[in-house]
């Protein structure tokens, strides 16, 4: 018993201090392909479940705390000498430690009946110290007994007394595991919630420009179309994204390039200075197309000079909230005014690399996008883009143009959008900043 007060006594020591959560971190899958989601929770699903899983946290939180100091003010209780237990101890105590000097006494009276016995002199006397033994060692046996009565008692109060701290300790051991528990399915909620954010890459989401020609002469006006093609196993709402550039072109000052772009609502034109979203798909079923007009017109002075143009599809689901489709890029030739270039063919899009996954350097919130800041050119050359990460889409841009020039390496920003938070994106006068934009507009979401 000495062994189980040392234990509760030591437990209720140690609740009466701060407890040091732990942290946990179970590995989730990475989620599973677009095609695969009949199991698969949707979006809005694990965003509840994350809110759900912070309340639950926050309430067995302010159980624990109000179980910490309960059991800390119960252990206080138990230890004042006011207490019905702690009093039955203290008054139990006492009782043992009188009925043990009892004991004693009456061992001492045996003691002292049998040396008069050994010393008397005479039958009469001898007879008398004998009777007085009898009765010493009567009331030996009776205090032998109490004692023992005593001694039961004494522990039967103590045993009560840590049995209500051990109750107090157990019942506070109680909500620290239901909080434990409660943070594990809160790491695993967010991270279930934070592995749906990541932007995930849908090569079967394409965008094609159909009749954009090789080479334009200045002065003219070329109608083409956006093609987006919904490839994939799942109902998307999708953003087509377009930016449309010449080399070198300052932010700011006016483009050789006017582009604008319709899909049946009248025409609205590209800024030229970023690139940007259009005609909004709102729903888009596996195998659907859409069709979006653009045209572009080259100003009458505009003088020989290399462009481009990238398209890409942004989209969403019910089940990922950032959905990037291959981006496209289209290099084409600027003509001066007057030239017959003859029988022109469209552009065609260059070679993306060894995979799909190709994105330009991004430029992220608050960072200075491709090109530096406003008034400084941008110099691409006609190449293919290095190569990025696929499952981060980070990487470079561009590499030394006819010119000496390079396109400006801005380094890269996480896969990871915070929802419901705009991201700021500066003027891009470059391809640098296009996964920029399309991030934006998932966070605008």
């Amino acid at each position: 018993m000495r062994l189980r007060r040392s234990l509760a006594v030591a437990v209720a020591v140690a609740v009466t201090t701060p407890v040091a959560l732990f942290t946990a971190a179970p590995a989730l899958a990475a989620g599973a392909p677009a095609a695969q989601t009949q199991n698969q929770p949707t979006y809005a699903e694990l965003k509840k479940a994350a809110a759900d899983a912070q309340k639950a946290y926050e309430k067995a939180l302010a159980a624990k705390e109000e179980g910490q100091e309960k059991v800390k003010a119960t252990l206080e209780a138990l230890d004042s000498d006011t207490h019905p237990l702690k009093a039955a101890t203290i008054t139990a105590d006492k009782a043992a430690e009188e009925a043990a000097a009892a004991e004693t006494a009456a061992e001492k009276a045996v003691r002292d009946a049998e040396a008069a016995v050994e010393a008397a002199q005479g039958e009469t006397e001898k007879a008398e110290a004998e009777k007085a033994l009898e009765t010493a060692e009567a009331d030996l046996a009776k205090a032998v007994e109490a004692k023992e009565k005593a001694d039961a008692a004494a522990e039967a109060a103590r045993t009560a007394l840590d049995d209500a701290r051990v109750a107090a300790v157990r019942e506070y051991s109680v909500l620290q595991k239901a909080l434990d528990d409660a943070l594990a399915a809160k790491e695993a909620a967010e991270e279930a919630l934070g592995t749906a954010e990541e932007c995930v890459r849908e090569t079967g989401l394409t965008s094609l420009a159909v009749g954009l020609p090789s080479e334009v002469v200045a002065g003219t006006t070329v109608d083409f179309t956006l093609r987006v093609t919904n490839g994939t196993e799942r109902t998307l709402t999708v953003d087509p994204l377009a930016f449309v550039h010449v080399d070198g072109e300052r932010g700011g000052e006016k483009s050789r390039l006017a582009v604008e772009w319709s899909n049946g609502s009248g025409w609205h034109a590209l800024n030229g200075d970023e690139p940007e979203h259009i005609a909004h798909i709102d729903t888009m079923a596996p195998g659907q197309r859409s069709d979006v007009k653009l045209r572009m017109t080259v100003a009458p002075d505009a003088a020989s000079a290399d462009a481009f143009a990238l398209f890409a599809a942004d989209a969403s689901s019910a089940y990922r909230p950032c959905v990037l489709g291959p981006m496209k890029r289209y290099d084409f030739e600027l003509l001066p005014a007057g030239s017959d270039p003859g029988p022109v063919d469209d552009a065609d899009p260059g070679q993306t690399g060894k995979d799909d996954d190709q994105r330009p350097a991004t430029a992220g919130p608050g960072t200075t996008p491709q090109g530096g800041a406003a008034g400084q050119p941008v110099t691409t050359a006609r190449t293919t883009p290095t190569t990025r990460t696929a499952a981060t889409g980070t990487g470079t841009y561009g590499t030394t143009a006819a010119t000496g020039g390079t396109l400006a390496q801005t380094g890269t920003s996480p896969a990871l959008v915070p929802l419901g938070a705009a991201s700021a994106v500066a003027v891009a006068l470059g391809a640098g900043a296009v996964l920029a934009a399309r991030r934006r507009m998932t966070a605008d979401r």
